[in-house]
């Protein structure tokens, strides 16, 4: 039978791009100040959670938050990033101490995490965007699940990478009973819980993910309850 484990999901706190209005996607921008202090708030909220393993997107602003929310963790244990397959980046880190590798907790990254790439609209400000192309447009390329904006992705492509990493590569670690801590964004995190609630193409378009607010998750036996949202 399959042990009971939990999933912490958690969008990446406030980046300086989110703070200025202009559309991030695929640029590797990091937290803003507030942001900072929402990764730490968020790390507070989980810090009674024993955590075996984390993934992070290969975005620094979801990995800031993971780090930072981990600093205010009471298990003790301290976060490694692997970088397995990476040349000397993977062949000297290694940990020869075996007391001191027991105590960390595996770092994973995974570009399948990463936020929705918004293509031509990188960069620019929204509300000029909006301006420029009318609102129904932005939001169409904002919020449809299958219209991408110019040379970026839809919702859906972003689901069509970040489920199935999901599902082949996370969902293993919960059935072994391990407890999994995600920090990605808001769109890769809403593909996922579109899965896991089975939530249609159009409900998926009306959830919202806050900044630096963990959602939380029990499995057992195959099956995924939420536990608490935000």
């Amino acid at each position: 039978m399959t042990k009971l484990a939990q999933l912490i999901l958690l969008r990446h706190g406030q980046s300086q791009w989110n703070k200025e209005n202009l559309f991030t996607g695929w640029v590797d921008i990091p937290l803003s100040e507030e942001g900072i202090q929402e990764a730490m708030d968020a790390g507070k909220k989980i810090a009674d959670i024993p955590i075996d393993v984390i993934f992070v997107s290969s975005l620094i602003r979801a990995q800031m938050t993971a780090m930072i929310a981990m600093s205010v963790h009471k298990g003790g244990r301290v976060p490694v990033v692997l970088h397995t397959g990476e040349g000397k980046l993977d062949e000297w880190a290694k940990i020869h101490n075996p007391t001191a590798a027991q105590r960390t907790i595996p770092v994973i990254e995974a570009w399948e995490l990463n936020e929705r790439m918004y293509g031509d609209l990188q960069g620019l400000n929204k509300r000029e965007t909006m301006d420029k192309y009318g609102e129904e447009q932005v939001h169409i390329w904002r919020r449809s699940y299958d219209t991408p904006p110019p040379n970026g992705e839809c919702l859906a492509d972003t689901a069509a990478r970040a489920i199935p990493y999901f599902q082949e590569m996370i969902v293993p670690h919960l059935a072994s009973g391990q407890n999994v801590f995600i920090s990605a964004h808001g769109n890769s995190l809403r593909s996922i819980i579109m899965q896991l609630d089975n939530l249609s193409k159009e409900e998926v378009l009306k959830l919202e993910l806050a900044t630096g607010e963990p959602v939380l998750y029990s499995y057992e036996t195959g099956a995924f309850t939420k536990e608490s949202d935000g």
